[in-house]
């Protein structure tokens, strides 16, 4: 804000700040008096700011202590990350010089007939008119899909949904989806395949705790991690039934899940035996009905510290899933592929976690295709890391793959199978004392060492 010299700056998901100043300055009402708008942030003398910390106010280490200690950043950041994700969060004050930045607190989650309405106002469904006669292979993909609802309650810590969206799901109603899907059979090069009925995790539609007073009171950064909250209502009938309705529409010949999966999620047993069967058979009719050939999933790594600071389940679970994924493969004459995603000098991951990746991988036949080499993204948890050094939960040091020779010291693994990579492998296996792992990744390897 300090850099762009804006008046206020409105983040998340804007519609209900953008139309609350929009009315207010129709209204007559200078844009320096628009001081309390929820999700927005503005610029405030000093003296408005308070002195310490108090139930309805946080008070950052001002902007000067976070660049002389990144001690100080990390702590801002368990704040900032915690209040993004309250349903009544507090409002976050951080000292600039001389002027205060007020950055007033999130908005609940919209309610179904609130997102409706958004979604449901007249869309083209088109690019914007500057990429006329271009092609743009994101709006390919998208072109045919759906989006049903938004917020994510996974917390990975890469990732910045819950940041924008927050963690509390707003779903839309499934008259408001099946609404848009008719629209879309009626787009002229539509052939009768969705590509995605999604979100930002495709199966949270619907969800939320069964206890709502308790979910408004937590502080939790994510529902699924360490392990799934008990409050959580993990139910996927909702969504089979949506899944059940687009199917049956005229024009629908087949409906795809393109969006992530959060297979935690639909794994998880409750000890409910209704809830239980249900997502039983949300893992089975997803894998046999709405997969165009590969299923994507994100275990993200193998090594169990590397997942915990990612906020992501063990690895023994994508063997679960696997094992669901082959059977129904297997009963319906299908040949279709699981493709994990896996991310390389995640902050906590070191070299030789990468070469335990490469051998756990080789074991399953994978040859990796859908990697990535982490990129620090604004607002996550692990670039927090990533440039502080330290954990804002726990205080401690964290290593992270910095350098580009320590980055690619990791990357490299992904492509074991790849001779390019052998010798050097190889000898990264020899400087780290794991001639275990050479014999993994090639058995037939003979050394003089």
């Amino acid at each position: 804000m300090l850099d762009a010299h804006a008046d206020m700056l409105i983040y998340g998901m804007g519609e209900k700040p953008i139309t609350e100043v929009a009315r207010r300055l129709e209204a007559g009402e200078p844009i320096e008096c628009l001081t309390d708008v929820m999700q927005t942030a503005v610029l405030r003398p000093l003296s408005e700011m308070p002195a310490t910390s108090d139930n309805d106010n946080i008070v950052l280490h001002s902007f000067d202590a976070c660049l002389k200690n990144k001690r100080c950043q990390a702590e801002n950041f368990k704040h900032i990350e915690q209040q993004s994700n309250r349903f009544h969060g507090s409002t976050i004050w951080q000292r600039h010089g001389d002027i205060a930045v007020k950055v007033n607190p999130m908005l609940p989650p919209m309610t179904t007939a609130e997102i409706d309405a958004s979604f449901d106002l007249p869309y083209t469904r088109m690019p914007h008119p500057r990429y006329k006669g271009k092609t743009i292979p994101a709006y390919d993909m998208i072109r045919h899909s759906v989006n049903m609802h938004r917020g994510c309650f996974g917390g990975c810590a890469f990732c910045t949904i819950s940041a924008h969206q927050g963690k509390f799901i707003a779903s839309r109603s499934k008259e408001s989806i099946l609404r848009e899907v008719k629209e879309v059979t009626r787009m002229d090069d539509f052939k009768g395949y969705l590509s995605d009925l999604g979100g930002p995790s495709a199966n949270m539609y619907g969800m939320k705790g069964h206890d709502t007073e308790i979910c408004q009171k937590c502080l939790r950064p994510s529902c699924l991690h360490p392990k799934p909250c008990p409050n959580l209502n993990t139910d996927h009938s909702q969504l089979l039934d949506v899944y059940h309705s687009v199917d049956a529409l005229p024009g629908v010949k087949k409906s795809f899940i393109g969006s992530g999966v959060r297979y935690d999620l639909s794994m998880h047993r409750t000890g409910n035996c209704k809830t239980d069967e249900t997502n039983r058979r949300y893992n089975e009719e997803l894998i046999e009905r709405h997969v165009s050939g590969r299923l994507k999933v994100a275990p993200e790594h193998t090594c169990k510290h590397v997942l915990d600071m990612m906020r992501k389940p063990d690895f023994s679970l994508f063997y679960d899933f696997k094992q669901i994924f082959d059977r129904v493969n297997a009963r319906t004459g299908m040949r279709q592929q699981l493709i994990p995603y896996f991310i390389s000098s995640h902050p906590g991951c070191h070299e030789i976690d990468m070469a335990e990746l490469a051998a756990e991988t080789k074991q399953l036949n994978m040859h990796l295709e859908q990697v990535q080499d982490f990129t620090p993204t604004p607002m996550t948890l692990a670039t927090e890391i990533y440039y502080t050094g330290i954990h804002p939960y726990t205080g401690e040091k964290v290593f992270t793959a910095i350098r580009p020779e320590e980055k690619l010291a990791q990357r490299k693994y992904f492509f074991w199978y790849d001779k390019t990579y052998r010798q050097d492998i190889i000898r990264s296996l020899h400087r780290l004392h794991r001639p275990d792992l050479i014999a993994r990744l090639y058995p037939g390897f003979r050394t003089n060492r």
